[in-house]
């Protein structure tokens, strides 16, 4: 290296150190090696350029920085996929992480070691099942417009490949991601986190180098020392005062819906969050055991009051239907609700205060056992059987309530509603259900299912909203020659419901989310209520 481009580079580092220390954004131009201080550029100006390759710093220009740097999202690596011993254990190094520099590669490697180290490769699911969620509420609007408006997205961060790829390729249409690997030894990983491909670092760089035009969108230090950065004709550096005033990206401009997330935190987990979460846990467990006996021995005009004044309340809305004005097929009435957990069945049977059947396709022993509502009649997916159970159900005059979807949704959407309700009786009464929790979700697609009803007991607060809508005719009428079809119907309550509740409807399945989620179709064997579902088959999820 020549003693000029020695200069020059510690000539921009002096640059770039003294306006950050001031607080104010830069702008660097390696056009005649110059560097000059600028306001901070908005994402309008990057969007002039729109036919330039960005290279983006994901730590500290696309995503918003905090105190606690990327320390929630190792956590999120270490509670989800490794557990709360693991999660402890990294809660207990955060002094001393904060102590060597929690933003340093020394606690980056520290949190990666506790994190990863001894999870089975081919299991680990986390970085396309749970970060993306919380990396997308994290994602500014000035860095997503600078994306959008690029011929190419090139993409640097110091996290492991396997936490951010799929975030970035897939939710932000990233064509290259530089980050590092973790090494793995014998499918399972040791913590220890490699260095940059050099093969692909030289590759990209003389790509950059030969458009010429190339600009940076950084909001840290250690991006100017990337050897991506140098290549940069410009590069637009976020100061600290700028980066706290950044907007957070309004959900309706994804590129890609945030409809299905697995996971059982709610909460962001900084230290302090995760702090309350353990020390809310001994609690929990024996207010979720009250809350379950209560439930279970009480009827609901007493139970109702007492749940709520522990935290574990559920609003009404609208009025209680009358009796089923029906007649042929089913003397009973049929209810059609979205699918938010397992127990949206008993919140129906609360609101109407009396009791329902409840059909599902699979659910855990335990989940049965602790059901206040009695057994679950159980649905084999054959549609000529599960169409006569229900029926038969109806004949007998129960009320019965169906999850068409045939599977939870934890975002304002709707997934397709299977038409097999509409065929059943002459008019069903739609359910609109919404349920709001502090610390746990209720449902997972990845882990133990005979769990969720546990997980929502131990919430701090947890409401319900059940929402009766006007009963809808499914009886098949004739319309310009032609009769309705059942799926018509389907959607016609699908979009009702929709409406009510202010949710989006969507054609996505149950087999959609759990091929995204758990790399598997999601059916659950019979024997084998209380597995986490099957690992993905080698390849399964190259086709995404």
């Amino acid at each position: 290296m020549s003693t000029s481009t020695m200069m020059a580079k510690i000539k921009k580092l002096s640059h770039s150190l003294f306006a950050t220390l001031l607080g104010r954004p830069w702008r660097l131009s390696s056009k005649g090696n110059s560097t000059t201080a600028a306001a901070f550029v908005p994402s309008s100006l990057l969007q002039q350029q729109h036919q330039r390759t960005v290279v983006v710093d994901v730590d500290g220009g696309l995503l918003r920085s905090s105190p606690s740097g990327l320390f929630p999202y190792f956590m999120l690596v270490a509670l989800e996929a490794g557990g709360f011993l693991r999660g402890a254990v990294l809660l207990l190094l955060y002094p001393l992480l904060c102590c060597v520099g929690i933003g340093g590669d020394t606690a980056l490697r520290v949190m990666a070691m506790v994190a990863f180290c001894g999870l089975r490769e081919s299991r680990l699911r986390a970085g396309r099942a749970v970060l993306p969620k919380w990396f997308m509420e994290d994602v500014t609007l000035e860095g997503f417009e600078a994306m959008r408006g690029a011929r190419r997205r090139v993409c640097v961060t110091r996290m492991p490949m396997v936490m951010v790829d799929g975030f970035l390729r897939e939710y932000l249409g990233a064509e290259v991601v530089v980050a590092r690997g973790m090494k793995v030894l014998c499918g399972f990983y040791t913590g220890l986190m490699e260095e940059e491909e050099e093969v692909i670092l030289n590759k990209e760089a003389r790509k950059i180098m030969m458009e010429g035009d190339a600009v940076g969108f950084s909001g840290s230090l250690e991006f100017l020392r990337h050897p991506l950065s140098h290549c940069c004709k410009d590069t637009y550096h976020v100061g600290q005062e700028d980066g706290a005033r950044r907007q957070p990206l309004p959900r309706g401009k994804y590129l890609k819906a945030m409809v299905f997330h697995d996971g059982r935190i709610v909460f962001r987990p900084t230290a302090g969050n995760t702090l309350a979460m353990f020390m809310w846990i001994p609690f929990g467990v024996a207010l979720g055991a009250a809350r379950l006996v209560v439930a279970l021995v009480m009827p609901y005009r007493y139970s109702t009051p007492i749940l709520a004044s522990t935290g574990m309340s559920w609003r009404l809305k609208g009025e209680r239907p009358g009796p089923p004005t029906g007649h042929g097929r089913g003397r009973g009435q049929l209810f059609v609700c979205n699918h938010r957990t397992l127990i949206d069945p008993v919140y129906v049977s609360v609101g109407l205060d009396r009791q329902v059947r409840a059909v599902s396709y699979s659910l855990s022993r335990l989940s049965e056992l602790i059901s206040p509502i009695g057994r679950t009649v159980r649905l084999t997916r054959d549609r000529d059987s599960d169409g006569a159970a229900m029926a038969r159900l109806l004949d007998r005059g129960d009320q019965v309530v169906v999850c068409p979807e045939g599977t939870t949704c934890r975002e304002p959407y709707l997934l397709r509603f299977s038409p097999l309700f509409a065929e059943l009786s002459d008019d069903v009464v739609p359910v609109g259900i919404a349920v709001e929790t502090a610390m746990f979700y209720a449902t997972t697609a990845g882990g133990f299912k005979c769990m969720d009803a546990l997980y929502y007991m131990v919430n701090p607060r947890m409401c319900y909203t059940v929402q009766f809508l006007e009963r809808v005719s499914t009886t098949t009428t004739a319309v310009m020659g032609r009769e309705v079809p059942s799926r018509d119907l389907a959607n016609l309550v699908q979009r009702k419901m929709g409406d009510a509740l202010g949710y989006e409807c969507t054609m996505l399945t149950r087999k959609d989310k759990y091929l995204m989620l758990a790399g598997n179709d999601g059916v659950v064997k019979a024997n084998d209520k209380c597995s986490t579902p099957p690992p993905p088959p080698p390849g399964g999820m190259k086709n995404m």
